[in-house]
């Protein structure tokens, strides 16, 4: 329910942004999603109201969907130089995230006595409560809203550009495949006999593979270029297929997650990064909206495989079963790069003389 709640509001989120600003956006999705969802699921564990309790994650599920624009809020307002960077910046956030979600889990649940696992969701609450106030001081200048009157092409003009394309192809798919594969995984070791605090010990540490690349990220595609960082993610996507096929040792899970993680990483902000460059301020809703749609609709079909996968192939199969999607993206990116230095030698060379 969370994971559908953030797919039917990742769009109308990006196009309520684009009429209120990013300011009000943010606000109402942590005041609607963030603090209703977080006291809602709570009163639904006091009342022991199971369809109450859908409905709250619903609704945190709407609070994830207007955050994820946070990465484009801050590409929005930064120099183009800058922008990846900027992106990343706001994605290492999730570094306290690596902490802060085990340690609300654990520590929080008794923190009601008289109802058993709903202090998390009061935190939940209360840190949308110490967002909101953040957002109360966001300040983004007029040149990162959009202006009445300009100019926007038609999405299906936009949808054709190669660079789109690519962009919206690693995203979706690295992270379909990274929540697909991290979803099957504590199934696939607790097969293996391990126990819940070395799951939670290999999911920690792939948190922190997705996140923690982030403070290096952005200076990587400025220095680099958005696709060689997205060849590096595809490439460390395939390591984690083939550490996952050597053996099933916890250093086998460990090693397969965390290259999981930096593998997202770099195909989640290469492709956030590559997306900001497609369109103009008054197209950016609509696009924004898009990418991510396409994005968590299949993060949501990765998420609800997973399982049945596992059960149906196992965790090798599994694995390899993500190559195809892995090396699809990596042939759109290396023909996209192939197209971008054969038009700039055209346009270099100018027109052949008469």
């Amino acid at each position: 329910m969370m994971m559908l709640g953030t797919v039917v509001s990742t769009l109308p989120a990006s196009l309520y942004m684009k009429r209120v600003g990013r300011r009000r956006g943010f606000i109402t999705g942590a005041s609607l999603g963030g603090v209703a969802g977080g006291l809602l699921s709570f009163g639904a564990i006091a009342l022991g109201s199971f369809w109450l309790f859908c409905a709250g994650n619903l609704l945190l599920g709407l609070y994830q969907g207007f955050a994820m624009y946070y990465r484009f809020a801050a590409a929005d307002v930064a120099s183009p130089a800058f922008r990846s960077r900027a992106i990343s910046f706001v994605m290492a956030g999730g570094v306290a995230a690596a902490f802060l979600g085990p340690w609300n889990a654990s520590a929080a649940t008794g923190l009601i006595a008289g109802v058993p696992s709903g202090g998390p969701y009061l935190v939940i609450a209360i840190l949308a409560l110490l967002a909101i106030g953040l957002l109360t001081q966001l300040r983004v200048p007029p040149s990162g809203e959009p202006q009445p009157g300009a100019t926007s092409r038609p999405m299906a003009e936009i949808a054709t550009l190669p660079k789109f394309r690519v962009a919206v192809l690693a995203g979706a798919v690295g992270y379909a495949i990274m929540i697909l594969v991290m979803t099957a995984t504590p199934l696939a070791m607790r097969a293996q006999g391990f126990e819940m605090s070395q799951v939670a010990f290999i999911m920690q540490w792939h948190v922190l593979g997705m996140f923690a690349p982030s403070f290096v990220t952005g200076s990587l595609i400025a220095r680099f270029g958005a696709q060689r960082i997205l060849l590096s993610g595809a490439t460390l996507l395939i390591g984690t297929v083939l550490v996952a096929n050597l053996g099933t040792s916890l250093a086998h899970f460990w090693v397969a997650l965390v290259l999981l993680g930096v593998g997202w990483n770099f195909l989640f902000v290469g492709g956030s990064a590559m997306l900001s460059t497609v369109h103009s301020e008054a197209e950016r809703g609509k696009v924004q909206g898009i990418n991510d749609l396409i994005i968590f609709t299949l993060v949501a079909i990765g998420s609800l495989m997973a399982g049945q996968l596992l059960h149906r192939l196992g965790w090798e199969a599994l694995n390899l079963a993500m190559l195809p999607l892995i090396l699809l993206v990596a042939l759109a990116t290396l023909w996209f790069s192939m197209k971008a230095k054969s038009q700039l030698a055209s346009q270099v060379s100018g027109p052949p003389e008469s």
